[in-house]
C-alpha cells in the first residue's frame, strides 16, 4: 500500500528578530519556498502562510507588514490551516509564530516533523500511481 502526499504546514520565522526589515522577511519566505521545493519533490503538498498571505493582505488594505489589517489576517490565516494539515514541518531558527503552530499542532494530534530529512519520500510512488 503507497502512503498519499502529507498536506504539511511548514512553521518557521518571518517577522521574529527581523525588526521587519523587508530583506530579513524576503530571506525569511525564500527559505520557506525551497523547503517547499524539497517537500514537493518528495510527493508532498507544502503550504505556508508566509507564502501565501500576502496578496490576501494586501487586497484586504494592509500597507505594512504588523499594521492592523496584516495582524487581522496573516497569522490567523494559519491557525485555520493547521486543522487542515496532516503534518507540521518545523523549520528555520526561533520564531513566535511556528511555535504557536507546533502548539495546535500537538493539541490536533498532528504529525510533526523537526527536520525536513525526517519527511518520507513517497515520491517514487506517486509516480507509480
Amino acid at each position: 500500500m503507497s502512503e498519499r502526499p502529507l498536506l504539511i504546514l511548514i512553521a518557521g520565522p518571518y517577522r521574529t528578530g527581523t525588526g521587519d526589515d523587508p530583506k530579513l522577511l524576503a530571506a525569511n519566505v525564500r527559505a520557506q519556498a525551497e523547503a517547499s521545493v524539497v517537500l514537493f519533490r518528495r510527493g508532498h503538498i507544502p503550504l505556508s502562510g508566509e507564502i501565501i498571505c500576502p496578496p490576501i493582505v494586501e487586497a484586504a488594505g494592509s500597507t505594512k507588514v504588523g499594521d492592523a489589517i496584516f495582524d487581522e489576517i496573516f497569522h490567523p490565516y494559519a491557525v485555520r490551516l493547521i486543522e487542515r494539515c496532516d503534518a507540521v514541518l518545523r523549520f528555520g531558527g526561533p520564531s513566535v509564530g511556528a511555535e504557536e503552530m507546533l502548539r495546535l499542532a500537538r493539541h490536533h494530534g498532528i504529525r510533526i516533523f523537526s527536520h525536513i530529512d525526517d519527511v518520507p519520500d513517497i515520491s517514487t510512488q506517486e509516480a507509480a500511481r
